[in-house]
């Protein structure tokens, strides 16, 4: 299973670099200022929101489940822990929020004058 993993990745690298490494001659810089700024945004954008929600997904599934287990051994403390529980899913909800601002942010303006 790993091993499809990485060969799927790397056929995707390749799938994405073929316009790069078809470019005709000249230096590295070059060819990486002939991609258009869009094309980069839109390329990266939702890989960087995607791995942004996975992994706020993951933590927040951990948050939970360490809520539920605490709670199941000692009940007395179902109070503050949920109350806990909540404002560390907040926080970890708030930096996907970033995320999304930033990749909003990147895709419907030009901070960089590219």
């Amino acid at each position: 299973m790993k091993f499809w993993k990485i060969a799927g990745l790397i056929a995707f690298a390749l799938v994405i670099a073929l316009p790069v490494l078809a470019a005709d001659g000249g230096s590295t810089l070059t060819v990486l200022q002939k991609i258009p700024y869009y094309q980069m945004v839109v390329l990266g954008a939702p890989i960087g929101l995607g791995a942004a929600a996975a992994g706020g997904g993951i933590g927040m599934g951990h948050v939970v489940n360490g809520t539920v287990l605490s709670t199941a051994r000692n009940p007395g403390l179902s109070g503050k822990l949920m109350t806990l529980m909540m404002i560390g899913l907040a926080m970890i909800e708030a930096q996907v929020i970033y995320t999304l601002v930033i990749v909003l942010l990147l895709l419907f303006t030009n901070p960089f004058g590219i």
